[in-house]
């Protein structure tokens, strides 16, 4: 190990991100930890200025609307997700925004859009039976997140900016947590960081698919990281595909990003290259049905050559009136605009976009993990959302349980008397893992990451078939062998942008490899996965969520059945005389 390159420091609370999950975390470990305890975040890119909750623009599924409940929020939780989630973190998440919002509001000061008579207004978004989802016009995640970053600037609270998080270090005799390795992307140097309580809430970022929602740097490291610690990851194969992503045409890094759910919400209308409105040839609740419904509705009219001129959809909103689509949705209209299109006067390009993954690690509802000190928040977390997320679950999710880990956290660090000798040997390798391309002869990343994504897409996209899923990960393994053979110029390690890139697909590659694989292993449909060679979805009392967890080069999975704690198949929570639905039908 080239200890010449490694700095260590000490902590009592390290949070990786500083999305949601994390800038709630670190809020709450400072008010709920004892006075003097250090806490630091860290992160990849500047605080508040990264991450995927700044890129939220739907809002933030609550029930306070009229007539709506708790109750009724978990049971549309429960349906959408087919009956995969785990239902105690779903019933804590519908429970717990409750008590978030009131504090996003009152106590961090955002500021959410409200109607005439004071009330928070809540917008409809697909596949629940009220509208629950409040926002910040369609700028939600920049209101989120500017505010909770004024918090934290406010306290005591360390920041490692610009520190890529690379390895999670198991204690000398495993079971614990040591710390985290990091490569300060300023200095090109290792830093070790200890501390007695590790939250991880890096975030998602199906980055390894063609059409994709998140910026590029998200990229999985999170999830890559506790694959290789040995720790459980649950519901791989569920990826979620947003329905309508721009689709700007080649030579944009704007194709890709989200159309917001909440212009499908309003009655916003999908159309065919035919001009035929086509979405209630495959559902019945037409536009509003769920994502998956959507995304695979958008993706049978593309196999049908059914497109538009760049191979997608059109999104239609000019029936709702111009200037009022103008005032409900500026910052749609502006970013459709920049790319050529009028949103709300003409048809905009969409295509389904790889926007957000189901599946993370094994928590429990307090988002402890097996090992111990280590808790996983946000998108790194599976089990909230079983096969598919609804939309405007996603800020909730990040806010409600990075406030738990917090919370948890500081109450529990106390105790820990002292930071944890580190496994010294897995620190080396992982070193050495960091710096395996730096000594091979540099070769073209982005070609390989242009490869990955165009096998993602086509043999482990919307549709899946187990002859494409096993194709899928051979061309994913040859291009992994041909990633260990590329190298990266290291003659300068700081802000070595290349080594990062090479870094990143490492990651990604080894997270499309559990995806294809848990896929391989569902042999039903269920949400967000669906098998053209088995389209049913199986026993709903018999269901079950995968497992991977790595054993040295194999990935096993095993299949959990789910616990039905709260509901079963069948059954519901509501009130006898509740009505299916508070939602009016959609024109």
């Amino acid at each position: 190990m080239q200890h010449d390159r490694l700095e260590r420091q000490e902590t009592d609370i390290l949070i990786l991100g500083s999305g949601g999950a994390g800038l709630f975390a670190a809020l709450h470990a400072q008010q709920s930890a004892p006075t003097g305890t250090r806490i630091t975040i860290a992160v990849k890119g500047l605080l508040g200025k990264c991450g995927c909750t700044r890129m939220v623009q739907g809002g933030y599924n609550v029930a306070l609307g009229a007539g709506d409940t708790v109750e009724r929020h978990f049971m549309d939780t429960i349906h959408g997700g087919k009956w995969l989630p785990d239902q105690d973190m779903a019933w804590r998440l519908c429970q717990e925004a409750v008590t978030r919002v009131r504090e996003l509001e009152n106590e961090v000061g955002c500021f959410f859009d409200r109607n005439p008579d004071g009330t928070l207004h809540h917008k409809a978004f697909a596949g629940q039976t009220a509208d629950r989802t409040v926002h910040k016009g369609d700028l939600t995640g920049i209101e989120i997140i500017n505010r909770l970053m004024e918090q934290v600037l406010s306290r005591p609270i360390e920041r490692l900016q610009e520190h890529r998080a690379v390895g999670l270090i198991p204690a000398e005799g495993g079971g614990a947590i040591s710390g985290v390795l990091f490569i300060d992307m300023r200095t090109g140097r290792f830093r070790f960081v200890r501390a007695k309580k590790v939250l991880m809430a890096t975030g998602g970022g199906p980055t390894m698919y063609k059409y994709h929602t998140p910026s590029g740097d998200k990229t999985m490291d999170g999830l890559s990281m506790a694959l290789r610690l040995g720790l459980p990851l649950r519901d791989m194969e569920m990826v979620q595909f947003h329905p309508t992503g721009l689709l700007a045409g080649p030579g944009t890094r704007m194709t890709g990003t989200v159309l917001e759910e909440g212009l499908r919400g309003a009655g916003g209308h999908l159309l065919n290259g035919h001009g035929h409105r086509f979405m209630y040839d495959h559902d019945a609740a037409g536009e509003r049905a769920t994502r998956d419904v959507v995304s695979r509705g958008i993706y049978a009219e593309m196999r049908k050559s059914n497109t538009s001129e760049n191979g997608g959809v059109y999104i239609s909103m000019a029936h709702l009136g111009p200037d009022d689509v103008r005032r409900r949705f500026k910052g749609m209209v502006k970013r459709c605009a920049d790319c050529g299109f009028d949103l709300a006067g003409g048809l905009v390009e969409v295509v389904p976009t790889a926007h957000y993954f189901m599946g993370g690690v094994v928590v429990d509802p307090d988002t402890r993990t097996e090992i111990d000190g280590l808790h996983v928040a946000g998108e790194d977390a599976g089990g909230a959302h079983g096969a598919n997320r609804l939309g405007g679950n996603g800020v909730a999710n990040s806010t409600v349980f990075g406030g738990i880990a917090g919370d948890v956290m500081g109450a529990e660090v106390a105790s820990i008397r002292h930071l944890r000798p580190a496994d010294e040997a897995v620190l080396a390798a992982e070193i050495d893992r960091a710096m395996a391309p730096l000594s091979k002869r540099p070769g073209q990343v982005q070609v390989l990451r242009e490869a990955l994504q165009e096998a993602m897409w086509e043999d482990v996209g919307v549709l899946r078939t187990g002859a494409g899923l096993e194709r899928g990960l051979t061309r994913v393994a040859a291009i992994g062998a041909e990633l260990a053979e590329t190298g990266v110029d290291g003659a300068n390690l700081a802000f070595n942008l290349t080594w990062h890139d090479w870094l990143n697909m490492r990651s990604l590659v080894d997270i499309s490899e559990a995806i294809a694989t848990a896929g391989l292993a569902r042999e039903n449909s269920r949400g967000a996965h669906y098998r053209e060679d088995h389209p049913e979805a199986g026993d709903l009392d018999a269901s079950y969520f995968t497992q991977v967890r790595r054993s040295g080069d194999e990935l096993p999975v095993t299949r959990e059945p789910v616990r039905f704690t709260i509901v079963r198949p069948g059954e519901t929570i509501l009130p006898a005389d509740e009505p299916t639905t508070l939602v009016k039908a959609a024109e």
